[in-house]
């Protein structure tokens, strides 16, 4: 690169990553003057999937999820590390100079994999990567029951009706119930405080 005034490659690429900044901060800013602001308690409070939010957010997580990240994360990784790899293996003067530079590249990539094969192998055998292990194990108790009282239970047919649909004798024992239930004999009676000061 002879001429000082050229852009280097780096140059390049700073210039996109602050284009691509300006954009996000202006498409933001942009938003932030042309939305309608009309907040009410519904839009205040806190989005949680479309579910009223429960509880304290202190709640046990699963640590399966963070071995799951580390393993993203490790061939994540792997995938930086091998992009300048390719660059330089596929530079015409480094073969040029010394052909055997292109074999060196693949047998150090080659070995590189395969410590993170290897690697993977092991998290996958020892069941990490396994979100459930499975036990297969037919459940036994010990009980006097037969056999033969359970499979005669399973066997019948049994009536199922609608939740929402309630018997209208159900319903007329319960007119029934609240119409001659006896009333409370004692009524609370609270006391003002006074107004003394």
């Amino acid at each position: 690169m002879d001429d000082p005034a050229q852009i280097s490659e780096y140059g390049k690429i700073l210039l996109m990553a602050i284009v691509g900044m300006l954009l996000v901060c202006a498409t933001i800013f942009l938003a932030f003057v042309l939305s309608p602001k009309n907040p009410n308690p519904v839009k205040l409070s806190t989005y949680e999937c479309g579910e009223e939010s429960v509880g304290t957010s202190w709640i046990q997580f699963n640590p399966r999820f963070y071995v799951i990240a580390l393993i993203f994360l490790l061939f994540d990784v792997e995938l930086i590390f091998i992009f300048p790899w390719a660059t330089v293996f596929g530079n015409a003067d480094f073969i040029a100079a010394d052909a055997r530079w292109g074999w060196f590249t693949l047998v150090e990539m080659a070995i590189f994999i395969g410590i993170l094969i290897v690697g993977l192998v092991y998290v996958w055998k020892s069941g990490d990567i396994s979100w459930i292990k499975p036990q297969h194990k037919t459940p036994s108790v010990a009980v006097n029951i037969p056999s033969s009282a359970y499979d005669k239970l399973n066997q019948q047919t049994y009536a199922v009706r609608d939740y929402k649909e309630p018997l209208i004798e159900e319903v007329e024992t319960v007119v029934s119930t609240t119409a001659t239930a006896p009333k409370i004999g004692f009524k609370p009676k609270f006391k003002k405080p006074s107004s003394e000061s």
